[in-house]
């Protein structure tokens, strides 16, 4: 009798779930992600490129050494270099916790930026400069598994691949955006009382900190805090919502994430080979992003032109990493794009490092950000691909995204200024790591 119970337990169960799975149809459903598509993800987006913009990394940290930084808090040196490690290490050690511990404090986050970069316009030496890094590195670390967290609560595990690719790309439109606030901001007149006058780069510093402060805020009531709370869907819209997502998690839910589900996520050649992927690639990305300015203004072009010249190579390589992800999402083929992004890169940085005439050195940049960008996102999603189950697949991508952040901590010293103005060795390490991905993905279509 018992026997019997539990197995009409589980028919009515399925017969549950086939009913709910028959209660609308596919073009309803499809048009309920349409609509969460337009009011969830250019949000976020925006979110996410405020989030570039305050860690400095995209666009204000560096256009603002070319505005006067460097000579106003001593950045003699290496203490440059230094200011941009002090942002990773917090930035790492607070990822993994908040995978752990954040729910929906999303907005929370980006206020914080936008203190933070206010704060950091009265920064008066190196030693402040640093925490006022740190503390955005405690700040930045939560961004990504926050608003992934919000999206899985918004959409099916098989339609958020393309989006998180979305947003990465809007970590590149970041370094345009930057650079046009950047030239902006700095030409606003000196203010501010004695001895705390706000000018050139503490301009950049205050006021986007400023935008991004206002924009956390609006960001809290814009924010649903679930399907059933979408005010813009109508009332059937909004029980779609919420019924498709829980008939997606009711599925997940009888696998629960146990210690063999980490260790297999871990020690899984297939994801070693990814986090190695992703390790290298973060390298070039982020020494890209964080020494753009830099770079450009070492050609010979003054401050103002070597701002405005770093937006470009970020929209290209915007456009382009949306293209790859399209095709990857599409093909399902990671390794024939990660060759085809490898090459594209190695040949801007081969010519970065053997030619000396500026226009030619600018083109290379576009080559350099169309080939570099996508990798990291192509290297994550493949992993994830090849994920077995649930558990393994959330363990899977923690797992790579940490360990590929690591590469951001090398790239803070591929370019110093002792290289300066042709940085042929910055040049010649990102020239030397580029084939490594290309073997990594080889290694890895073996898998």
């Amino acid at each position: 009798m018992e026997a019997q119970n539990a197995a009409k337990e589980i028919f009515d169960e399925k017969c549950e779930i086939a009913s709910d799975e028959e209660s609308w149809s596919a073009e309803e459903e499809a048009c309920v992600r349409r609509q969460l598509d337009w009011r969830l993800l250019p949000l976020l987006a925006v979110l996410y490129m405020l989030c570039f913009m305050d860690r400095w990394v995209r666009g204000k940290h560096l256009n603002a050494r070319i505005q006067g930084m460097q000579k106003d808090l001593d950045l003699a040196g290496f203490r440059f270099n230094w200011a941009l490690t002090a942002f990773y290490i917090p930035f790492l050690l607070i990822e993994i916790p908040s995978n752990i511990l954040l729910k929906r404090i999303v907005p929370a986050i980006i206020v914080a930026f936008g203190i933070v970069s206010i704060g950091t316009a009265f920064v008066k030496d190196f030693q402040q400069l640093c925490v006022a890094r740190a503390f955005l590195g405690l700040a930045e670390g939560g961004t990504m598994p926050g608003m992934a967290f919000f999206m899985s609560c918004f959409y099916r595990r098989a339609e958020l691949l393309f989006r998180v690719g979305l947003l990465a790309s809007a970590g590149s439109l970041a370094g345009a955006f930057g650079g046009f606030l950047a030239t902006a901001l700095s030409r606003i007149p000196e203010w501010g009382v004695k001895g705390s006058e706000v000018h050139t780069w503490r301009n950049i510093f205050f006021f986007e900190g400023i935008i991004t402060f206002g924009i956390g805020i609006l960001a809290y009531f814009l924010m649903p805090e679930s399907p059933q709370k979408c005010m813009f869907l109508s009332e059937r819209q909004r029980w779609i919502a919420a019924e498709r997502m829980r008939i997606e998690h009711k599925e997940l839910t009888s696998e629960k994430t146990e210690l063999w589900h980490v260790k297999r996520a871990i020690f899984n050649i297939n994801n070693v080979i990814c986090c190695m992927g992703f390790f290298f690639c973060n390298i070039t990305v982020q020494s890209f992003s964080l020494f753009l300015p830099t770079i450009l203004s070492a050609l010979g072009w003054r401050a103002t032109k070597a701002q405005l010249l770093t937006v470009p190579p970020y929209i290209v390589a915007c456009c382009f990493s949306l293209a790859i992800a399209r095709l990857s999402d599409r093909y399902r083929r990671r390794g024939i794009l990660v060759l085809f992004c490898s090459m594209l890169t190695l040949t801007g940085y081969a010519i970065l490092a053997s030619v000396d005439e500026a226009n030619i050195k600018y083109m290379a940049v576009f080559f350099a950000s169309s080939g570099s960008f996508p990798l990291g996102v192509t290297f994550l999603s493949w992993g994830l691909n090849n994920a077995a189950g649930p558990s393994i697949r959330a363990v899977t991508g923690g797992y790579i995204v940490s360990i590929g952040t690591c590469g951001a901590l090398v790239a803070t010293w591929t370019y110093v200024p002792a290289d300066a103005p042709r940085y042929v060795r910055g040049h010649s390490i990102n020239l030397g790591i580029i084939p490594l991905p290309i073997t990594i993905s080889f290694r890895a279509n073996g898998f």
